[in-house]
């Protein structure tokens, strides 16, 4: 077993309770965390036998591209579209952080996380 991990990825989207913020749009920042198995990939050498950070990475932007109205909203698609993708992935955390919510003071950023291990199968 083993993670692979995405931090610090960026994006300009248009989330939002609030009607205006999904007018103007903010920056959110996504932290992605999967836990697979590793070894095929660390014995072989192969792309084919792990998870490509670039397909991840896309997955991501697409579900940042549809706006919502709630971050773990945000969150719960991203994990869903990873686990429907790569079917090997034994689980996922991701980390959605709007920068600087529109609270009425000062907060660098509102943050929720959410983590999903897939049901074993018998």
């Amino acid at each position: 077993m083993g993670q692979i991990a995405l931090e610090g990825m960026e994006f300009f989207a248009f989330h939002g309770f609030y009607d205006e913020e999904q007018k103007i749009g903010n920056k959110y920042g996504v932290d992605l965390y999967i836990e697979t198995d590793l070894h095929a990939a660390g014995t072989s050498d192969k792309l084919d036998a792990t998870v490509n950070y670039e397909v991840l990475y896309r997955v991501v932007a697409e579900e940042m591209l549809a706006p919502a109205r709630l971050l773990e909203h945000v969150g719960h698609r991203v994990m869903d579209r990873v686990m429907q993708k790569f079917p090997h992935v034994k689980s996922v955390k991701v980390c959605v952080s709007k920068f600087n919510p529109p609270l009425g003071g000062i907060c660098h950023r509102a943050r929720v996380t959410l983590k999903r291990k897939r049901a074993k199968q018998l």
